[in-house]
């Protein structure tokens, strides 16, 4: 609301100058101090400019609206033509009974006739430019609720497929019996908190994503013991975790690592995380098989399409990622320009 009228008051006091300068051009540029006898005073000039101002507010708000957006363009023609014809009759009227000293010769016709034509090709002009405007702002607002409902709806898909992948680590934790189950499930309050309540938060602080990941790997620490090796570095000072991130964009990453970097001898997981500057580096790799031919099934592949969509939509040309399959290690490299 407070926008809308500082841009409504900027909008008038524009007028006021753009009109105020019409005004002053007379006395800058004529010299009404020594007017002929018999030519058009500098009366008439300030009374009919008023009347100007008039014609271009009335074409500008009230015609051009009423008959170009509803394509009516001859009645809109010979409106305008009818009004320039009228205008001049009303000021040779106006001349007459007012200023009867004055010597109509052709010039005077003229001045009479022509400047009404100037008003209304800039009320015309004006009117292509605020329609302009005001058709950008709407694309504008389009797009940006398009994004929203697009982002909604991609967020929508991480939290169930998170929760599945996360819920299945439990299920393998029941059936061994394991006394981890109770510190998993505290952990995945936690996450599921996390999802309930900050990622619909259009921005989150860094530093709540990265505490997401960490209850995340650790969350994988207790399921797996030392059968995997994970191992992690989070470099990120107090000033930089201060900045804003999309929640949940850097968790796929983790969980594709996890996922797919278990069937092989001697599972590694490597993450790196740091932050300076405010431009975010994301490490991740995992061991994998070459030779392993994986069973996916419907749900495959969601995470990582979808942080590409997500990255593509909230930070265009300010992220780069990279994957790498070399040497039995998939590398994902992901640089993100935060502010």
């Amino acid at each position: 609301m407070a926008v809308k009228f500082n841009l409504r008051y900027r909008s008038v006091l524009l007028h006021l100058i753009i009109w105020s300068m019409l005004y002053m051009l007379p006395h800058l540029f004529i010299d009404t101090r020594n007017i002929q006898p018999g030519s058009l005073p500098g009366s008439y000039f300030a009374i009919t400019n008023f009347y100007h101002i008039g014609l271009f507010y009335l074409n500008a708000f009230v015609l051009y609206p009423l008959l170009i957006d509803r394509r009516r363009w001859w009645i809109y023609i010979l409106t305008i033509a009818a009004m320039i014809v009228l205008s001049y009759y009303l000021k040779l009227l106006f001349v007459a009974q007012w200023y009867p000293q004055v010597r109509l010769d052709r010039w005077a016709y003229r001045i009479l006739f022509f400047p009404t034509l100037p008003f209304i090709i800039a009320s015309i002009i004006y009117r292509l430019i605020v329609d302009k405007i005001a058709h950008d702002r709407k694309q504008k607002e389009v797009l940006a609720e398009q994004l929203s409902i697009k982002l909604k709806f991609l967020r929508s898909q991480i939290n169930p497929h998170f929760i599945f992948n996360v819920l299945t680590n439990l299920v393998s934790l029941a059936r061994k019996k394991s006394e981890q189950l109770e510190t998993s499930l505290i952990k995945l309050s936690d996450l599921v908190r996390y999802m309930l309540y900050e990622s619909d938060e259009k921005k989150v602080s860094l530093s709540k994503e990265v505490e997401y990941l960490e209850n995340y790997i650790e969350l994988q620490r207790l399921r797996f013991d030392d059968t995997v090796k994970i191992e992690t570095h989070i470099d990120l000072s107090e000033q930089e975790a201060q900045q804003n991130i999309e929640p949940m964009l850097l968790i796929p990453f983790l969980e594709n690592s996890f996922k797919h970097g278990m069937g092989v001898d001697r599972p590694l997981i490597l993450v790196r995380l740091t932050a300076d500057g405010g431009r975010l580096e994301l490490d991740v790799k995992n061991k994998f098989n070459n030779d392993t031919k994986e069973d996916k099934d419907m749900n495959s592949g969601i995470g990582l399409e979808n942080v590409k969509s997500r990255l593509t939509l909230l930070y265009p040309k300010k992220h780069a990622l990279k994957l790498d399959k070399e040497k039995g290690v998939f590398h994902v490299h992901l640089t993100i320009q935060l502010k």
